[in-house]
């Protein structure tokens, strides 16, 4: 059993490999669109839904709902990132059901691709809601001193993301792989199945994590308002 997909190596030619984690990576977001192609073909506005489309109600609603919660204006307009991601490193841990198949959230490279997206993701709604301006002073507050400190930070939590990803997702196929080798097939059974709770929980952390950090910098300031004076009696 590989520990990670970077080690399934399905094609070579010189320096130029084509391994797991490339041939997984594509395999989930061909998954991923070729469903929601089928599933959104036929959608019905009429009382009578097709069960489809009622599970996927149910999935974006509660998505919505969990980056308002965050404290994100306008929770609609980061559904299409926060959910692709989500959806995205969920679909990846669900499909280890399947003979054959590493999740390619299992490799570093993987995982450090997804916090990227989030590096990149995280200034660009700030500058929208914000400005170039009023964007770039957040490094400089409260003083000019913390520019710096507040650029490792980005670069920090952006390491923070990438490993913690990959160290639950490789952690659960090191402890299936251990338990292989040492025990009978029952307890990998039930390690794969708290493997895909991982997984899920994982996607959920991941996501919440990347709407914190673009709540960080979409974040404006609101006037308080003013009192009104008594009137005089």
């Amino acid at each position: 059993m590989h520990l990670s997909p970077d080690a399934m190596i399905f094609w070579r030619y010189g320096f130029i490999k084509l391994n797991g984690t490339i041939v997984f990576t594509w395999a989930v977001m061909i998954l991923l669109t070729v469903g929601a192609a089928l599933i959104t073909r036929r959608l019905s506005t009429d009382l009578v839904r097709a069960r489809w489309q009622n599970f996927i109600e149910i999935v974006v609603t509660g998505m919505v709902k969990q980056i308002e919660e965050v404290g994100l204006p306008h929770p609609e307009k980061y559904l299409g990132f926060l959910g692709t991601l989500f959806l995205f490193v969920a679909t990846a841990a669900l499909c280890t059901v399947f003979p054959g198949y590493s999740p390619p959230t299992g490799s570093l490279s993987t995982t450090a691709a997804l916090a990227l997206s989030v590096l990149v993701a995280v200034p660009l709604f700030g500058i929208q809601e914000q400005g170039w301006g009023g964007y770039l002073k957040s490094y400089i507050k409260p003083t000019v001193i913390m520019l710096p400190f507040n650029i490792i930070s980005e670069i920090s939590r952006t390491l923070a993301l990438a490993v913690r990803l990959f160290g639950n997702m490789m952690s659960g196929a090191m402890i299936i792989a251990i338990l292989l080798t040492i025990t009978p097939f029952l307890f990998p059974i039930i390690m794969t199945a708290l493997g895909l709770l991982t997984g899920m929980v994982q996607a959920y952390i991941f996501s919440i994590l990347a709407a914190v950090y673009i709540a960080a910098a979409v974040r404006t300031r609101t006037r308080k308002p003013e009192l009104k004076p008594a009137p005089k009696t």
